[in-house]
């Protein structure tokens, strides 16, 4: 099944390890075969890798970039994984932690990603309210 991209102007996307950007118009290209791609907004920089989800999030993102390193990033993903689930107790994050595993077990490493982002949601909720619980003269440290 094709794939139709609609991409903004100067948008940049990753297409099987090539970085390309789109001109200077609104475009569409449709991907006739399958191919591993992300958009601008779904790529992250390893800097970027700055809280427990998103250092599974990258893993996942490299293992569906450049599959020839596969058991490094694997490694690294198991490891954050294995942290992450030891520190959470909500069933609900613990759910998605299991479908994100299943995914990247399946080789379904977009389907990972896209589930991934919602344990950034997790966080930022947790986030939220750890911030809200402190005592008033505390959260302006």
């Amino acid at each position: 099944m094709p794939l139709k991209l609609s991409l903004k102007p100067g948008e940049k996307f990753v297409l099987n390890g090539a970085v390309l950007a789109n001109g200077d118009k609104r475009t569409s290209l449709v991907l006739q075969n399958k191919a591993s791609v992300l958009r601008e907004k779904d790529i992250m920089q390893a800097e970027d890798a700055n809280t427990p989800a998103r250092r599974i999030y990258f893993p996942i993102m490299m293992l569906y970039l450049d599959p020839d390193d596969s058991e490094t990033y694997y490694n690294d993903f198991a490891l954050r994984m294995t942290q992450f689930m030891g520190a959470v107790t909500s069933p609900d994050a613990l759910a998605v932690c299991v479908e994100i595993s299943r995914d990247v077990m399946a080789g379904a490493y977009y389907k990972a990603l896209m589930a991934c982002r919602k344990l950034f949601e997790f966080e930022q909720e947790r986030l939220r309210y750890e911030l809200s619980s402190l005592p008033k003269h505390a959260a302006n440290y």
